[in-house]
């Protein structure tokens, strides 16, 4: 004999907020048994925002889900999805037409699973007002104090880039600014909504090509005819 399902300790403690995971045994069996539950939790005063789906085919799982949801009067429940998902995984619901509402993502939010290091150090570029550079193989750096000017099109979007030293003149945007000086801010930090809307205005910038998940046409950096100089005199001083 079956039990019948009955509202959980969390239905009663998040009852205007109810999201339940139904995939641990069998994300059909959970489904049925979410419509099963729904009088129980009116009774409660509990409503059902979403069911979540954290494995298998989730693609699969959420169309079979979805029908047993609107078979059961409950098509105001949503569909939340977890577990592995990227940028990928993203494209490919979106273009199979999955009934997903919600994405939760973790581990590929903030890492990088094809990439997982970044190899970076910094290297000395100027000493007592002097020019340095690193001259080792593979690993030439451009020496000196240095500024970047970002060109824009016509339509405002990204052109390229220049690389140039500090004190240099070039078209387009600077795009170092000093932000800390003697140990202390140079300037107050931007509220959160300035920085979003920066983000936002800097993302809808970028070429089409650079905006695809796929690999898009390569992005102008331009090294100046003054950095280069200054990148070969330090070329002969530390070699001589």
């Amino acid at each position: 004999m079956t039990a019948k399902p009955r509202p959980s300790r969390t239905s009663r403690a998040r009852p205007d907020n109810l999201v339940l995971l139904i995939d641990t045994y069998d994300t059909e069996a959970g489904a049925r048994k979410v419509v099963a539950l729904g009088p129980k939790l009116k009774e409660i005063g509990a409503t059902l925002r979403a069911v979540r789906i954290d494995s298998g085919d989730l693609i699969g799982m959420a169309k079979k889900v979805r029908r047993i949801l609107d078979d059961g009067a409950m098509k105001h429940v949503t569909i939340f999805v977890s577990g592995g998902i990227n940028e990928d995984v993203l494209a490919t619901m979106h273009k199979s037409g999955a009934p997903v509402d919600g994405f939760g993502i973790g581990a590929n939010l903030d890492t990088s699973q094809d990439a997982p290091t970044l190899d970076c150090a910094y290297k000395l570029q100027e000493y007592a007002g002097k020019p340095r550079r690193k001259l080792s193989e593979g690993k030439e750096t451009w020496p000196g104090r240095k500024q970047v000017w970002r060109d824009f099109a016509a339509d405002g979007t990204m052109r390229g880039d220049i690389l140039s030293l500090e004190n240099d003149s070039q078209t387009g945007r600077p795009l170092i600014a000093q932000v800390m000086k003697q140990g202390k801010r140079a300037a107050p930090a931007p509220k959160l909504n300035a920085v979003r809307e920066h983000a936002a205005l800097e993302l809808k910038r970028l070429p089409e090509p650079l905006r695809r998940l796929g690999t898009g046409r390569p992005y102008s950096v331009t090294i100046s005819k003054a950095l280069r100089a200054v990148a070969a005199q330090a070329s002969r001083t530390t070699t001589s």
